[in-house]
């Protein structure tokens, strides 16, 4: 399975669910697509999808080459595979759910818990740090997209 920003409307939708069915976080349900789509924009920084990672192999293999412009065919290169693998070596194996962590689970939670203490879209979080955090970290784990289809 490719992943792409849907994954990370997953991972988000996921981690609202758990929080939201442990009473962790409180938000007007009309607002609850809002809060998914914000908190999957913010995850955006902590992961990379297949998606981003095809874009910098090709921006790796222009920079390279100096090609002005990519033809079609580009991704079934051995230049492209080349770079993608190492783009993904690069995270050292490191991925959640087929998302490519750009940091820790433990600094991907706490990013989540400040989106979640400072996000409008939240009326209440009923947690203390650490808490929040060691509930991030482990659900966050059982993050499976294919579990949503």
């Amino acid at each position: 399975m490719r992943t792409d920003f849907n994954t990370l409307i997953s991972l988000a939708t996921h981690t609202i669910n758990h929080l939201n069915q442990d009473d962790i976080i409180e938000y007007a349900a009309d607002k609850r697509a809002d809060l998914i789509d914000a908190l999957a924009t913010e995850l955006g920084v902590s992961f990379s999808t297949d998606e981003d990672i095809r874009d910098q192999a090709i921006e790796e293999v222009e920079d390279k080459f100096g090609l002005d412009e990519v033809t079609e065919d580009i991704t079934e290169t051995e230049m492209f595979n080349h770079a993608r693998k190492e783009i993904i070596k690069s995270f050292q194996g490191e991925n959640l759910g087929g998302l490519y962590m750009v940091e820790s689970l433990h600094n991907v939670a706490n990013r989540v818990k400040d989106f979640l203490l400072n996000c409008d879209l939240v009326d209440d979080v009923y947690s203390s740090d650490e808490e929040l955090i060691e509930f991030l970290v482990r659900e966050m784990k059982k993050f499976n997209p294919r579990a949503g289809l």
